[in-house]
């Protein structure tokens, strides 16, 4: 697990010097080594968390004629099977890393190595025979990579803040604003500074001679709809299949040579996590919870159950709600706005977890691949279905209702949201609604009329319609799950645990998001994933022989934090401050009226929760990453 840079420029002479300091900006992702390569006409550079082959797995690694150096953060799970087929193909490996066979690899097929690697990866690789730059990211995203063409070079990195360390100045993006608004998040292939980007997951860049080039190299397909059902019989031997492919991508993941434990929070990914680490282990796993003091958020009972029943070597944190003074760093280390308010217990938990272990396997993806969260019951059920225009209006007066009352309810809060997306007329709609935090009529009241006219023609519905119509082929569950996994996964989830887990230098690995489980799970239909508005109905059915049956059939809860209680409490001065007038006026996108409105609504007992807490923390990145 690393942190990379580098940067490709006509002039050697500061590049050197410029990757040194935005591998500075990431010691954090690699405390214990560094390396640089300094090429004719690259200069590739990396900060090391040790892993596999610790002592002799240094970066960057070169093919045996020279010609091939390459720098990579990650974790290549099907390395030695790699290297069996290298040594074959008559390549000799200097070390026993994963980091190696990149470069051997690159020498066999060229860019398409990347189909060829099993695991999560950011890739950057200096071919000095034709003066080629390649980069790669993993098919679903957990490693980020972003880079910078303008006319001091081309330059790349792990993180968004090293690339600030790069010449020349650069500008917000206010498309990018506008985009966070909506999901909380900045989606790729944005960055919050104009002239950054990221690439996306399962894309290649090559830059050569001044030019770039970009591919997709692999695509999540789904089953194509069908209306025959899956039998009780057919869904056993899926069950008895899904335990087996789970089992196998733990036990891939448990390589190491440093000490692993386990996130755990009583719910149905997590302890199937435990349940298969302790099944092969034999051992008392480390397992990690956190928890709050309001019960409607607090799941770390649960996982204190878990781990009794696992016997697991258990340790827990409630979270304190005097957070305030930790906002600003957070909101730095992102690089870029975020506003999914779960990064804040990430954090502890990761740092919880750092004290113990330097990596920690989690239950992430189970969601997304076998139909966790409740609106895929909800919107599922409504596909196909017009509502009439002339209930639209009544429907968001009665979701107004509900958000008045709500007071963060978790329970209300949903309703409301729910019930607002009814009021679309068309499936695709509703599902934007529901994925929305600031609607667009919410942020056209909330625009001044300059920032307004910067954005106009910027859609965030249209990047979500985009993924909509691309997976019109199959069942309502599948098209939902496929629109999730290729927005709300990358740009929210795997995006929040990278930079949380990294800021303390921990190493997250996600089994269920090993993509030849994701994509025997695509290929299976959706009445197996959510069937009788029961959510995961197969992952239930195939763990009932691991987990006891207060896990199995519990409610999903999810990681969600108090911040309705948090801002009319202990961070009201904090709002206060980051939404005064004059601190409105200053930043020149939103009207200070509409604004303080939205605030005084929600101590007036209104929930705008999620909406105040984004303009809180664009706020913090501005004043850590922008004014500094």
């Amino acid at each position: 697990m690393c942190g990379i840079a580098g940067g490709v420029t006509e002039a050697a002479t500061d590049r050197l010097r410029t990757v040194r300091a935005m591998c500075a900006q990431q010691v954090h992702r690699g405390p214990d080594d560094e390396g640089y390569a300094h090429e004719r006409g690259a200069t590739l550079g990396m900060r090391r968390l040790s892993f596999i082959d610790v002592a002799g797995g240094h970066q960057p690694v070169r093919s045996e004629s020279g010609r091939i150096t390459a720098v990579f953060n990650g974790e290549i799970y099907n390395y030695r099977e790699l290297q069996a087929h290298l040594r074959g193909r008559g390549h000799t490996l200097a070390s026993d890393s994963d980091s190696e066979v990149i470069a051997h690899l690159y020498e066999e097929y060229g860019s398409d190595l990347v189909t060829h690697l099993r695991g999560m990866f950011a890739i950057a690789l200096w071919d000095a025979d034709t003066e080629t730059l390649m980069l790669a990211r993993d098919r679903l995203g957990k490693k980020p990579l972003y880079y910078r063409d303008d006319a001091s070079g081309f330059w790349f990195a792990s993180e968004l803040k090293a690339l600030l360390e790069a010449p020349g100045s650069v500008q917000v993006d206010p498309v990018a604003i506008h985009h966070y608004l909506t999901l909380q998040y900045v989606p790729a292939p944005w960055s919050a500074f104009d002239g950054i980007s990221k690439l996306p997951p399962a894309h290649v860049l090559e830059h050569r001679a001044g030019r770039t080039e970009i591919r997709r190299y692999w695509q999540l397909e789904f089953a194509p709809q069908t209306s025959r059902p899956t039998s009780d019989r057919e869904a056993d031997v899926l069950a008895e299949e899904l335990r087996g492919r789970l089992t196998e991508c733990v036990e891939a993941r448990l390589m190491s040579e440093r000490p692993l434990g386990a996130f755990l929070s009583g719910g149905l990914d997590s302890s199937a996590i435990v349940a298969a680490m302790t099944s092969l282990t034999g051992e008392g796993v480390p397992t990690f919870a956190v928890g709050f003091e309001d019960p409607d958020y607090d799941e770390s009972g649960y996982a204190r159950d878990v781990a009794k029943h696992f016997q697991t070597d258990h340790h827990e944190l409630i979270l304190d709600p005097e957070i305030a003074s930790t906002l600003p760093s957070l909101a730095a280390q992102f690089g870029e706005p975020f506003a999914d308010s779960s990064a804040v217990p990430s954090l502890a938990v990761a740092r919880l977890a750092r004290g113990h272990v330097v990596g920690a396997l989690n239950g992430d993806g189970g969601d997304e691949a076998f139909g966790g969260y409740r609106r895929y019951a909800f919107l599922a059920s409504q596909d196909g279905h017009r509502i009439p225009a002339f209930l639209a209006p009544p429907l968001t007066a009665t979701a107004s209702a509900f958000a008045r009352v709500s007071r963060g309810n978790p329970w209300l809060s949903r309703v409301s949201r729910g019930v607002a997306a009814l009021s679309e007329t068309e499936p695709s709609l509703r599902y934007a609604r529901l994925m929305s935090y600031f609607q667009p009529e919410q942020k056209a009241a909330l625009y001044l009329p300059d920032f307004a006219d910067r954005v106009a023609s910027h859609s965030t519905f249209d990047l979500l319609a985009t993924e909509w119509k691309r997976a019109d082929y199959t069942d309502p569950v599948n098209r939902l799950l496929a629109v999730d996994t290729a927005t709300y996964l990358p740009g929210d989830l795997l995006a929040k645990v990278d930079i949380t887990t990294m800021a303390v230098s921990l190493e997250a690995r996600s089994p269920l998001l090993d993509h030849t489980l994701i994509e025997w799970a695509a290929s299976l239909p959706g009445d197996v994933k959510v069937r009788k508005g029961q959510t995961k109905w197969l992952m239930r059915r195939a763990l009932q022989p691991w987990l006891p049956d207060a896990v199995i059939h519990r409610r999903k809860q999810g990681f969600g934090v108090p911040i309705h209680s948090w801002l009319r409490g202990p961070l009201l001065p904090l709002l206060r401050d980051v939404t005064s007038t004059d601190t409105v006026r200053h930043r020149g996108i939103f009207r200070p009226e509409q604004v303080a409105l939205l605030r005084e609504q929600h101590l007036a007992g209104h929930d705008h929760s999620s909406r105040l807490w984004a303009l809180l923390m664009l706020e913090l990145w501005w004043r850590e990453v922008v004014d500094s």
